[in-house]
């Protein structure tokens, strides 16, 4: 295995590793809490780019779903996947392809990045949404009340901490990969 293969595998476990370090913690506000699990996304997004910081995303749930309590309030298992707060979970691999897509075209922009990782919250909101009406019994303004409106402040923030601290990550990565 080459030099350049080791350190892609390196930084996929870290990233992963950060997202399950951060992931647990939370703010309860409601039936769905407030984590820093989208910002660690974002922040593997940059570090990793698209296809890499997904292969993270992924192996975060996946570690989550076998039983790691790595999900928000320390939870795991297939319950927590399955159950009602988890087309949120699950919604991070639609969120990590759009954001990823505008972060990969664009990484020298802030701007641009920015309004991507809205788009892909607003879809990871969306499946988390229609997820929590179907398994909670829900109306559409009940879900949004619980899992969409109290989150967008934190979110907008967020993506504005990951689109000004993301490129100089980046940059600083890149150079320690040479």
């Amino acid at each position: 295995m080459n030099r350049q293969k080791i350190h892609q595998l390196v930084f996929i476990a870290l990233m992963t590793a950060v997202i399950c370090a951060v992931g647990p913690f939370t703010v309860p506000i409601g039936a769905v809490p407030v984590s820093m699990t989208i910002l660690a996304i974002f922040f593997a997004l940059y570090v990793l780019g698209t296809k890499n910081g997904l292969i993270s995303c992924l192996l975060y749930i996946l570690i989550g779903f076998i039983g790691v309590p790595v999900f928000s309030g320390f939870g795991s298992g297939a319950s927590k996947v399955l159950g009602p707060t988890g087309g949120y979970i699950l919604g991070y691999i639609f969120l990590a392809l759009i954001a990823g897509f505008f972060i990969d075209r664009f990484p020298e922009k802030r701007l641009i990045p920015f309004f991507g990782m809205l788009a892909g919250v607003v879809v990871c909101y969306a499946f988390g949404t229609a997820w929590l009406m179907y398994q909670a019994h829900m109306t559409l303004p009940q879900a949004l009340l619980a899992g969409v409106i109290p989150f967008i402040p934190f979110d907008l923030l967020k993506a504005a901490i990951a689109a000004l601290a993301g490129p100089k990550i980046r940059k600083a990565v890149s150079k320690a990969g040479q």
